[in-house]
């Protein structure tokens, strides 16, 4: 039985995983959840898996949270809040395995301190590897940790690999839905509302995620992410575009063979892979209809209409601290465009500008990170308000 604590619980990630125990309840236990600000889904949560320790993002939030455990008769689970809570949760004695899926860097202590603590990792957030992966794999090295991809496209580059040696791969490629506008002009870019660049063609995410998908520097940072976890430099990652969501990610090996994930669009494929690796369990409520694969489209982005794929590349064969501005300011951009502080394309001009005036470096510690990601946004925020983007 795997102990299983995850960061992210009330979040979709989250919401699969906990389907997951649902459907392998003699694979998996949950023993502990960090739920963010969502205190109605983590109450209801508790009600069903009775956890150790639940965290909550505010101190306000988790006294509410124990009040309604403990007028339900809920006495025995721990409440807490804030980066304190979640690393807790992430280094519990009892826990296997950690699932970390809390956007952005508000989950990188927790992670970081779980792979320290020993646990195993899977990580459903980029932002951990894109802006501290050298001191994550480090950690990971010396505490004998597996760092497990769920991402669909890491994930099915993992399973990938296991068909061949490192010396053996020649490159890897990612693909790409394309997002929503991989067929709209580049001169209609300018107009681009918020209602349309939320409009995702294959999945259903959060928002953040999902502008960066019609960025497409979900794939940028997939890219660094890629270079990370598998040790390869960025001319060996390459992307495509594959509407279809189908093919997860390709591994081309040296002697011309490539091989292929190929699976459902579901997250549970992915998640499940990582809890149970090096295993395979039966899961029915997965199976691919191959009758339904019809056709494979594949073509080459646009770096006009994209060009924060350049800024990722650019970014990953930089100083770690580029990963780190490119991250802070995108997140920054992001939230500003939902505002209609900043048109869509001012995501990357901000971006470019916040890299420009980034210098380089390399954090010798995960407080060294959040102190360069704080410094980037702030950036990001000057250059909003002073520069028309």
């Amino acid at each position: 039985m795997k102990k299983i604590a995850i960061l992210g619980s009330t979040g979709s990630i989250g919401q699969s995983t906990l389907s997951i125990c649902e459907s392998f309840p003699d694979r998996f236990e949950v023993v502990s959840l960090a739920a963010g600000r969502n205190i109605d889904a983590a109450f209801a949560q508790c009600q069903r898996w009775r956890p150790r320790v639940v965290s909550l993002a505010t101190e306000e939030l988790a006294a509410e949270l124990e009040k309604r455990l403990r007028e339900d008769g809920l006495n025995d689970i721990e409440v807490l809040y804030g980066t304190k809570g979640t690393i807790r949760v992430a280094t519990l004695h009892e826990v296997d395995f950690v699932v970390s899926a809390i956007v952005g860097v508000a989950g990188l202590e927790a992670t970081y301190a779980a792979v320290c603590a020993g646990k195993d990792i899977g990580l459903a957030t980029k932002e951990c590897m894109v802006t501290a992966g050298a001191l994550i794999l480090e950690a990971a090295r010396k505490h004998n940790v597996a760092l497990l991809p769920i991402d669909s496209e890491h994930n099915a580059i993992h399973q990938c690999l296991r068909g061949g040696a490192a010396r053996e791969v020649k490159q890897i490629w990612l693909t790409a839905s394309g997002g929503p506008f991989r067929n709209t002009p580049a001169a209609d870019f300018a107009s681009i509302t918020p209602a349309q660049a939320l409009k995702h063609p294959t999945w259903v995410m959060g928002q953040r995620i999902t502008i960066d998908s019609a960025t497409m520097m979900n794939k940028g940072f997939e890219i660094i992410e890629a270079c990370r976890l598998f040790n390869l430099p960025p001319a060996q990652v390459r992307v495509t575009i594959h509407p279809q969501s189908t093919v997860h990610s390709l591994v081309e090996y040296i002697d011309g063979s490539i091989l292929a994930q190929i699976s459902v669009t579901d997250m549970c494929l992915p998640i499940l892979y990582a809890m149970s690796y090096p295993e395979r369990p039966a899961a029915p409520q997965l199976a691919f209809d191959l009758a339904a694969l019809t056709h494979l489209d594949f073509s080459q982005p646009d770096p006009e209409r994209f060009p924060c794929l350049r800024l990722a590349y650019e970014a990953a064969a930089a100083a770690p601290s580029a990963c780190i501005a490119l991250n802070a300011a995108d997140e920054v951009a992001v939230a500003a465009f939902l505002d209609g502080k900043i048109p869509f394309m001012g995501i990357p001009r901000t971006i470019e500008l916040v890299l420009g005036e980034t210098s380089a470096h390399a954090p010798a510690s995960i407080k060294d990170v959040l102190a360069a990601d704080e410094a980037a946004r702030e950036c990001a925020r000057r250059v909003i308000a002073q520069a028309p983007l």
